[in-house]
């Protein structure tokens, strides 16, 4: 099945492009949550945030920075909130940044996730260390940790 984002990128699909250089596309989404939702993608095709080449993650960032301070003053929004998916919740299979228009008392609230607490602080630190020994153990291109 074609990329339907890959389709957009490719100027084969309608979108309303906001920014397009040779690494990204920006466009609004069709089903935004609020006016002014802008959805990034690489022009390559990713699937997922780990997905994406090392030497691309510093401008995929950079633009996703430049749509936040745009959509905040095109939309007069208070701020922004970004969010990427990476499988689950992902309803199409090319990395793309949610950058969306935020207004105090917008109505937006944990519409992601339910909050969860530790059992205790013990609980917790295990959690912490294994994260610690997953970046210690990763393929050096994938480390934080160089």
């Amino acid at each position: 099945m074609p990329c339907a984002f890959c389709a957009i990128v490719a100027g084969e699909s309608p979108a309303s492009v906001v920014h397009a250089d040779d690494e990204t596309v920006a466009f609004l989404d069709a089903r935004p949550l609020f006016h002014g939702h802008v959805l990034l993608v690489p022009r390559e095709h990713v699937e997922t945030l780990p997905d994406l080449p090392a030497a691309a993650v510093g401008p995929f960032f950079e633009r996703a920075q430049a749509l936040c301070r745009a959509v905040t003053a095109a939309m007069d929004a208070h701020g922004t909130f970004v969010a990427i998916n990476n499988v689950v919740s992902q309803s199409v299979p090319h990395l793309h940044a949610h950058i969306v228009p935020r207004r105090r008392k917008d109505g937006l609230r944990g519409f992601f996730w339910p909050r969860t607490t530790y059992a205790d602080a013990a609980e917790r630190d295990a959690v912490a260390a294994s994260i610690a020994r997953a970046l210690r153990t990763a393929k050096p291109s994938q480390s934080l940790l160089k």
